[in-house]
């Protein structure tokens, strides 16, 4: 059962300085659970750019229904 998330987050990675922002919506293929870490989440964002986790940083996250 696939899930949507909106989300904002910043790429920290230099081959963004000039647009790192970004928001909409993320479709994972299940839901995370409850107790995700952020870092958890960054990491997922982080992989679907070929970035390493730390070049994400996590503004807001919330499941869409």
């Amino acid at each position: 059962m696939s899930a949507k998330y909106y989300t904002q987050f910043l790429l920290t990675d230099v081959n963004y300085h000039d647009g790192n922002e970004f928001s909409g919506v993320v479709e994972l293929s299940r839901p995370m659970e409850k107790d995700t870490d952020v870092h958890d989440i960054e990491a997922v964002l982080a992989k679907n750019f070929d970035l390493h986790r730390d070049a994400v940083k996590l503004v807001s996250w919330s499941r869409l229904h």
